[in-house]
């Protein structure tokens, strides 16, 4: 196998946490999108959707999608589980996978994408109004995840998943993005430190 990726963006990100959170390595390449090399014809014929990650698995064939990745390298390496064990666990880390993906996820990487001014060449035209349309959903999640963390440490349940991953990647983007986070959050707080020192997260 071997995994396109492209260092500062967050969804490669999400694939590199996983893969250290189940401690397996595999080639990779990166992909530099500053010089538009995901637009160049060689990448295309990787993805011709010209993002990363990509997955190109032992037998050529490509696998795209962050979490479809993740889903991939979760079945042939299920320990740790970060999917769920069983159908009850796996349904609602689902669920707040794609909570969180639709709700913090996405508003915080459209900030980003549309106020950045690094990303003015590849997010063109950036719209900033647009991103700051974006601010105050990632900050009303925020608060729907502070209410929920009271009762459990890690998002969906008691145990680390992709779930969380897919947050602290939204919440490590933030400030990048100009989302403010309220301080009047101690249980969202208390989930970020103890996530932000595994050793997967750590830049």
């Amino acid at each position: 196998m071997l995994l396109y990726n492209t260092p500062l963006a967050p969804n490669p990100r999400r694939v590199r946490i996983f893969l250290a959170e189940k401690n397996v390595t595999i080639p990779v390449r990166d992909v530099n999108l500053m010089a538009q090399e995901h637009k160049s014809e060689a990448y295309g014929r990787i993805n011709p959707l010209n993002e990363a990650p990509a997955l190109v698995l032992d037998d050529g064939a490509t696998l795209t999608e962050s979490v479809a990745i993740c889903r991939y390298i979760e079945s042939l390496y299920p320990e740790p589980p970060l999917f769920g064990r069983n159908a009850r666990e796996q349904a609602f880390v689902e669920m707040w996978q794609r909570r969180v993906e639709f709700r913090l996820f996405t508003p915080v990487a459209l900030a980003f994408r549309h106020s950045h001014p690094a990303l003015a060449r590849l997010e063109s035209p950036q719209r900033p109004e647009f991103a700051e349309h974006q601010r105050p959903r990632a900050q009303q999640m925020m608060r729907f995840l502070d209410s929920e963390l009271a009762s459990r440490r890690f998002i969906a349940s008691d145990d680390f998943t992709i779930a969380d991953i897919t947050a602290i990647v939204a919440m490590d983007l933030t400030k990048a993005a100009r989302v403010e986070i309220p301080q009047d959050l101690p249980n969202l707080s208390r989930w970020r430190a103890d996530v932000s020192a595994r050793p997967s997260v750590v830049p």
